[in-house]
């Protein structure tokens, strides 16, 4: 497999979006593919960025594992599954807020943790792993035992693991299972991204700050806490600070926008940036994202770093 000093871990789906009447387009999305494309617009372009999934043997699967090397995103750690096929959902908007119907009974995601032997090989040697709390809801219970057992065997030779908790209470069976989940993900985790409200709805916090103190108490060392059009907490090295977000020229669709943060804000960690200064970053790359329709936008990193008053790479 090609070097990779990032990799994220996840489900890309067949992505629907409405274009008006019964027109409508198709592309490729999910949650952790879409930090991926992010993190490797953001990256220089010797630092491999890889996705780690598995797809089915189908034309679509076909073409969805084209379009992510067309990203230029490593595909040689995308398994293909005989007899399965990508998940679907399709995306309706109301303004500029979106809604999400799904299609994933037979993805062949929902098995990417099934072989564990395969799993170790497509995490060995990366730098950065990146996962969320939709990668663990579609796994069997089996599976994400596989996953969490993987993910702490690299992270015991130096990987450093992220998370996203991406709470989407439709695709768990029980809300004491996504607690438990979500639970475990923290204390295998060095860094951890939850949005604000997804963890308000979940654990019942009352502020970011609350969101913090709970998530560090399971041992995390760094902390963002996302809050939409709101200021950031950003917690590392003992010390919390606030981080503004920013005021877009137009908000078109909001699809992709924590995911946008999280790819932009864990690649400039990546290049040594320090977190308050990667989340500004985060948020000038989530702002250009809101101003187009779809989850996957083309985005000037150059012009990125310029305003967040960060050195290029």
């Amino acid at each position: 497999m090609q070097t990779a000093s990032f990799a994220a871990v996840g489900e890309c789906m067949i992505e629907l979006s409405g274009r008006g009447g019964d027109l409508w387009r198709m592309g490729f999305a999910g949650d952790t593919f879409n930090a991926a494309w992010y993190a490797r617009a953001v990256l220089p372009q010797d630092c491999g960025v890889a996705y780690v999934t598995a797809v089915g043997d189908d034309p679509l699967s076909q073409k969805l594992r084209a379009f992510v090397g067309e990203s230029g995103v490593l595909t040689d750690r995308i398994r293909t599954i005989r007899g399965r096929r990508p998940g679907l959902y399709a995306i309706t908007l109301t303004g500029a807020e979106r809604a999400f119907s799904y299609w994933r009974g037979e993805s062949a995601a929902r098995q990417l943790a099934d072989d564990p032997a395969w799993l170790d090989e497509a995490l060995a040697g990366v730098e950065l792993i990146y996962f969320s709390g939709i990668t663990l809801a579609i796994l069997s219970t089996t599976a994400r035992g596989g996953l969490m057992a993987a993910l702490d065997k690299r992270r015991r030779v130096g990987a450093r693991i992220a998370f996203d908790p991406n709470f989407r209470p439709a695709l768990w069976p029980e809300r004491a299972e996504a607690q438990a989940a979500m639970a475990a993900a923290y204390r295998a985790s060095d860094v951890v991204l939850p949005t604000f409200t997804d963890e308000a709805e979940l654990f019942g916090d009352r502020s970011v700050a609350a969101t913090a103190q709970r998530i560090a108490a399971a041992g995390v060392s760094e902390i963002v806490v996302k809050n939409g059009p709101e200021p950031c907490l950003v917690f590392a090295g003992g010390r919390s600070e606030i981080v503004p977000a920013l005021q877009p020229e137009r908000v078109v669709d909001t699809t992709g926008a924590g995911d946008s943060f999280c790819g932009a804000y864990l690649a400039a960690r990546l290049m040594g940036i320090a977190p308050v200064q990667a989340a500004r970053l985060g948020h000038e790359i989530a702002t250009k994202v809101i101003g187009v329709r779809g989850a996957l936008a083309r985005v000037d990193a150059a012009e990125a770093f310029r305003s967040a008053e960060l050195p290029l790479p």
